[in-house]
């Protein structure tokens, strides 16, 4: 029997699948453009974890790129083989750097870093079917950021679309919060 939090994956994957391609691009634009006007430091000596989308996920390599142009160390995940684990990660350095991974997800083509070099991170970028207003984030289910982000102190931000931002949603106890989201309309915002 599914569990509540697969509804409601169940639910995003259905709501996302009807929005057009150009409503999906036009948000990856505005999404870019939020990086220009972002609330935290992003400067030659600071790194930034993100994710490169994929199907109907927000964003795109132009929001990566965004943050190339602020002179910032870029990070991707590297999904590991076997059961669900935490992330490795390599250097972003723009869309020719990346290749199908497992799943047949983009991932850097540079030499992977390691799961602790998410540690330099100040600000990592998640991918997320919904977030609540209390920080708690909705995943595909597998835990790898969750394994991934335990005890790290840098700002979480959730990547989502404006109508994923919910009242509640489940959580569980291995779950790790986030504190700010990031959507197309809305841009940064604090969550909590």
């Amino acid at each position: 029997m599914p569990t509540l939090k697969d509804q409601r994956r169940t639910e995003a994957a259905h709501r996302r699948s009807r929005m057009s391609g150009d409503a999906r691009e036009r948000a990856a634009a505005d999404l870019a453009e939020w990086i220009h006007t972002c609330p935290f430091r992003l400067e030659y000596d600071v790194t930034v974890a993100a994710y490169v989308p994929v199907g109907s996920e927000p964003g795109s390599t132009a929001m990566l790129d965004a943050l190339l142009d602020r002179g910032v160390t870029v990070l991707l995940p590297v999904v590991p083989e076997g059961d669900p684990a935490p992330l490795d990660w390599a250097r972003y350095t723009g869309p020719e750097s990346l290749a199908p991974g497992r799943w047949g997800l983009l991932e850097p083509t540079h030499d992977r870093l390691g799961v602790p070099a998410v540690r330099a991170a100040s600000v990592i970028l998640i991918p997320a079917l919904s977030v609540d207003k209390t920080g708690v984030r909705l995943g595909r289910g597998a835990g790898y950021y969750d394994r991934t982000l335990i005890g790290l102190s840098a700002d979480l931000v959730a990547v989502v679309y404006d109508d994923e931002i919910v009242d509640s949603l489940p959580a569980g106890d291995h779950d790790v919060a986030v504190g700010w989201v990031l959507t197309p309309g809305g841009g940064f915002q604090e969550l909590g």
